[in-house]
């Protein structure tokens, strides 16, 4: 097995679930009280919150390549960069060791393509939601049309995130807003939703959407534990 290392902490909210899952997914392959080989790096959120408002990507870089570098010198033998929004710097943690870094979308991808979908709405931060690393990754790399809800329907998806699941607030409100986002997205068209932000699996599931929703952490938990064990 390979030793898989985390980097967490963004929020530590959504870290927990990457644990919980890997280690789960590896006891059902492998049965009895197996369980994953695992290393962890987690970060200070509040931090990073601060460098995103300020748009300061290259800070952001800095510290996540310099995580990378701790797993890799520790032993690990692959990285998994514990959020959507980061993946805006993958490029940079990958050049930046020599062990495989695993993109959050691949799984994601893969997912879609075998529901035989073309068309997605996705929900994450403001940053996830308008920026083109994520969603040309999706569209361009993969044919894919992304839908992503209406401006003001974007603040509040950004809000409910960095207000409320990222503090482990799980409103009953919020998902009712969430709901009424997914069903615009679906009436202009998307046959699937994203959860393109690891806290929002927190308050959305299957049965939020109408469509089939892809949760993004547990499909990168998965690849991830799978790659340990297959490789």
């Amino acid at each position: 097995m390979k030793t898989i290392g985390l980097i967490g902490g963004m929020s530590w909210e959504s870290t927990i679930p990457y644990y919980r899952l890997i280690n789960e997914f590896v006891r059902a392959r492998r049965g009895g009280h197996h369980s994953a080989e695992l290393i962890l790096v987690s970060v200070d959120f509040h931090e990073f919150e601060a460098m995103l408002r300020a748009g300061d990507w290259a800070g952001i870089a800095s510290r996540l390549t310099g995580a990378a570098r701790k797993l890799e010198a520790a032993g690990a033998d692959l990285l998994v960069l514990c959020t959507n929004t980061m993946h805006k710097v993958a490029p940079e943690i990958a050049a930046a060791v020599a062990i495989p870094l695993l993109h959050i979308l691949d799984p994601t991808v893969d997912a879609i393509h075998a529901a035989n979908l073309r068309s997605v709405g996705l929900l994450g931060t403001r940053f996830t939601m308008e920026q083109d690393f994520y969603r040309d990754r999706l569209a361009s790399r993969h044919g894919l049309q992304v839908l992503v809800p209406e401006p003001v329907d974007r603040e509040v998806v950004n809000r409910v995130i960095f207000e409320e699941l990222t503090q482990g607030r799980v409103l009953d409100g919020s998902r009712a807003a969430y709901r009424r986002v997914i069903a615009a997205l679906v009436a202009r068209g998307a046959q699937g939703i994203v959860l393109g932000c690891t806290e929002i699996a927190m308050l959305i599931g299957p049965g939020d959407a109408g469509v089939p929703v892809f949760d993004t952490t547990a499909l990168h938990a998965e690849h991830a534990a799978e790659y340990a064990l297959s490789v």
